[in-house]
């Protein structure tokens, strides 16, 4: 940086403008992203589009500094680096098979650790980023830039290597096999039960409850497969991602894939992570309420929010907000592929249910479904992210950022199964391309990595992650409270 600290006022009023501009779009369209291309789309220096064969223009070759890349952090301008190497994405981030937020969150920075986190097949994936080189770092200038610190992602690639080594990384086919079977068997005798015996109160709520648990035990698996942790192949991965979240639930891979790519890059931090976006109704972490309370905002009663949380957080979620935003971004962004097998769902739904309740009772039924599940999907997914840190972009390499929005829930044959091993929520975030079953094999290794560097690797019970989720914001809440009526 310059001494006279012009380039660094430069890149601060780059990421405040980044920053504002994330909040102001919305939620909306930072689930949706882009579609996946179908062809490779070469580029030149500079991120423009060239014809096969066509020379590359720009400044290939080109030596680079960390204040140079930093200030190329705009929408319209956006640089990066791996292993060194300084890429301009303008352009393809919107080709971007994940979606352009989730590439366009490291503008200006040390993709190097999150690029390597969500491909397994970097060889192929390295394909795609010759034609975006325009050069590359200075010898004089750090691998890492900011706060990251140098020795945690020296262990950690050593550790990641090691991993490697034995084999982590590959997937038990029949693991996920049996977890599909048991998803179809709960599907089956769910509708068995009803044709058999009839419509009861008592046997509705049961079919309700197998019902839940499937569509539960679904999106966990769905999950797997966008993560491309079960097949080597990735394209195997998408489709059978879009068969199960697709015809098994009715949802859209993409808008998953879009959303969730985007809380794992950058977890817990407002205006990236679109599952901290919470439109206004809450006020999370320790920044917030303060600057809500501060400037005097008050959409809800926030010291309120531990009690109506209840009211509109679990009950809500899947069966309101998410089925609005998904059917939103499908037709909105002519995922057309996505919305029929979405609507594969709802075809076969209603062509099993409809005889049995009619319409209107067949209705009800996926509405009370629904809502079991969201309980069971707000309740797992909080209690490792609501209560830990949730502040504005730090910059930090990837363990301490991880480990700073993440927890553990104790292991437990049903903490396992219920939570999708969502449980080692710190080795998923560490490792998503990992398969799950492999998680309780890493654990130990990362914590003693940690414990070495210091790092806080948080362990509860289940009880505990759960009453903790209402703590924090219990916590939240007054201290917006306290900062809108002192401050």
């Amino acid at each position: 940086m310059d001494q006279n600290g012009t380039g660094a006022n430069k890149v601060s009023r780059c990421v405040n403008a980044t920053e504002a501009r994330g909040e102001q779009e919305g939620i909306l369209d930072a689930c949706a992203g882009g579609s996946r291309p179908d062809t490779a789309v070469r580029m030149g220096g500079g991120g423009q589009l060239t014809e096969p064969g066509e020379p590359v223009s720009g400044r290939d070759g080109g030596v680079y500094t960390w204040e140079e890349v930093q200030r190329h952090c705009s929408r319209n301008d956006q640089w990066l680096v791996i292993d060194r190497k300084v890429y301009n994405i303008t352009q393809w981030a919107k080709r971007h098979p994940g979606g352009f937020r989730v590439i366009s969150h490291y503008a200006g920075e040390d993709a190097t650790e999150a690029f390597t986190a969500f491909h397994p097949e970097l060889k192929f994936v390295q394909k795609f980023l010759k034609p975006l080189l325009i050069g590359e770092l200075a010898a004089t200038e750090p691998n890492q830039d900011r706060n990251k610190n140098a020795a945690i992602i020296q262990d950690f690639n050593t550790l990641r290597a090691q991993m490697e080594k034995k084999g982590l990384f590959r997937a038990e086919p029949l693991f996920f096999c049996l977890h599909l079977g048991h998803i179809l068997l709960l599907e089956a005798l769910a509708w068995l039960i009803i044709w058999l015996w009839g419509t009861s109160w008592v046997l509705t709520f049961l079919c309700s409850v197998m019902l839940a648990t499937a569509q539960s035990q679904a999106g966990w698996l769905q999950h797997d497969f966008g993560h491309l942790s079960v097949f080597k192949k990735s394209s195997w991965n998408h489709i059978l991602q879009k068969f199960i979240i697709g015809h098994l639930k009715g949802a859209s891979a993409n808008w998953w894939n879009h959303r969730h790519f985007q809380h794992h890059a950058k977890p817990n931090i407002f205006s990236k992570d679109p599952d901290v976006n919470m439109l206004h109704v809450f006020v999370l972490g320790a920044t917030q309420p303060v600057e809500y309370g501060i400037k005097k905002i008050k959409y809800m009663p926030y010291h309120r929010q531990h009690q109506y949380f209840f009211l509109v957080g679990p009950p809500l979620l899947i069966p309101v907000y998410f089925h609005i935003q998904i059917m939103h971004t499908m037709i909105s962004r002519r995922d057309w592929v996505d919305l029929a097998w979405s609507m594969s769902y709802y075809l076969r739904y209603f062509s099993c249910y409809v005889p049995l309740y009619g319409l209107f009772g067949s209705l009800v039924l996926i509405s009370f479904v629904r809502f079991l599940e969201s309980h069971w999907f707000v309740w797992v997914t909080q209690m490792n992210h609501l209560p830990m840190d949730i502040d504005h972009e730090k910059r930090q390499d990837w363990l301490t950022m991880q480990l700073q929005a993440t927890c553990n829930i104790e292991q437990s044959v049903f903490n396992d199964w219920f939570s999708g091993h969502l449980n080692f929520q710190i080795e998923h975030h560490l490792f998503p391309t990992m398969p799950r079953h492999n998680y309780h094999l890493v654990a130990p290794l990362v914590r003693d990595l940690c414990d070495k560097h210091g790092v806080p690797y948080q362990m509860k019970t289940m009880w505990q992650g759960l009453t903790d989720v209402v703590g924090s914001l219990k916590n939240s809440g007054d201290l917006w409270l306290d900062a809108y009526l002192h401050k």
